[in-house]
């Protein structure tokens, strides 16, 4: 089979594997096989160099960039008892697609800086690469989705065209001639899979990481490995649990929140339950003796007395949920009063309201009066130029 038709058959099986969810295992196995395939006929043939770069490589050999991400994603689908071996063989096609990507200059800039810092990365930097990363995955899908529009739409046309018109000698090519489309398209294909490659190779280290962890623990405990039976009835535990959970939701009544932090804090020292009813009424530390406290001072030496021992600061005269609930009430009157307002500003009564008329007639008047004044007064300054009463002060008067 020649290696255009053997990838063709190679894709189809990993879009199946993949995009469909199918577990088809002998189906993953044949996909794996054809890829191996492809892999040692593009090595034979020698399509690609360590000396070139993306505009270097024809459009036809692009796609064939993919192999080690395919192979990667569906060796990773394999199921076996020693996963270890699975994930580090998925990995390592992972990176040889990554170095190859990047010797064509493929991956892009930023995450190039981020591989090469490695660990120090902080949470913020490894948050803002991945939503940078997973913008860009989304735009080269909408970009694909929208080059196969195109294509399905040049395609009808074309076809109603050679059905109308006969195709004139030279004009195959002209209609033929999509070559930078294909190329743009598998350009934008090869910047998706470098997005899932790396946030496949993030995910398998992690997995990767857990099971060596999972298998050192046991090693020092003496244990055996995890057996398919043992995750089987782990499994089945917890499917029977979140059943049983959502059985008791139909039936029980949720609890009510707790809004008070007084209250909260007692449930959490344990001097309250959560069934126990509450209010938001807390009495505020008094100080001083049980006679100031009951508020009974039966003479001036015990007033004076209960006095000595006062904080410097004012005490509370209520909770912080009581003055929350008064803000809120105060809140409420002053967005009621605004409504009401808002309401007689928009109101015919307003509007027709002859009082308001009168006083717009008036501020007409008066800006009248004050225009005919200034007019008068400028005529007066030009009958009387700037001293001219003052002929005494001239020199020749």
């Amino acid at each position: 089979m020649p290696l255009p038709s053997l990838f063709d058959q190679a894709s189809k099986i990993h879009v199946k594997a993949t995009e469909s969810g199918s577990s088809d295992q002998e189906l993953v196995k044949k996909g794996i096989e054809s890829l191996e395939k492809c892999e040692e006929m593009i090595s034979k043939l020698g399509l690609f160099s360590s000396n070139e770069t993306k505009e270097d490589i024809s459009t036809t050999n692009l796609k064939y960039i993919l192999v080690p991400f395919y192979l990667a994603e569906l060796a990773e689908k394999i199921p076996q008892d020693d996963r270890i071996q699975i994930l580090k063989a998925s990995q390592a096609k992972l990176k040889e697609f990554l170095t190859f990507c990047e010797a064509m200059e493929l991956v892009p800039e930023e995450e190039l800086q981020a591989s090469s810092l490695g660990a120090s990365n902080t949470f913020v930097d490894r948050r803002a690469l991945k939503i940078a990363r997973y913008k860009r995955q989304r735009a080269a899908e909408a970009k694909l989705e929208e080059i196969k529009e195109w294509k399905e739409r040049r395609g009808r046309s074309t076809k109603a065209a050679a059905v109308s018109t006969p195709v004139e000698a030279g004009e195959e090519d002209v209609l033929d001639d999509d070559g930078e489309e294909e190329r743009e398209a598998w350009i934008t294909t090869i910047s998706l899979a470098i997005c899932k490659a790396i946030d496949l190779l993030e995910m398998l280290k992690k997995e990767e990481e857990m099971l060596l962890a999972v298998k050192e623990r046991q090693l020092k405990e003496g244990g055996e490995a995890f057996s398919q039976t043992i995750l089987d009835e782990r499994a089945k535990k917890a499917e029977n649990w979140h059943r049983d959970a959502a059985v008791k939701a139909r039936y029980t009544q949720p609890a009510q929140p707790i809004t008070c932090a007084t209250f909260a804090q007692d449930v959490l020292e344990g001097r309250a339950k959560v069934s126990q009813a509450h209010d938001h009424k807390h009495v505020p530390v008094a100080f001083g003796p049980a006679s100031l406290v009951g508020g009974s001072l039966t003479s001036e030496r015990e007033r004076m007395r209960a006095q000595v021992f006062q904080p410097g600061h004012r005490l509370p005269t209520m909770s912080i949920e009581e003055a929350g609930l008064k803000e809120m009430e105060i809140m409420n009157k002053w967005q009621e009063r605004n409504a009401e307002l808002m309401e007689e500003a928009n109101s015919a009564w307003y509007k027709d309201n002859p009082k308001s008329k009168l006083s717009e007639e008036d501020d007409d008047e008066d800006d009248d009066a004050a225009v005919q004044k200034a007019r008068a007064w400028d005529d007066w300054k030009d009958d009387h130029p700037r001293g001219a009463g003052n002929k005494k002060l001239t020199p020749c008067g």
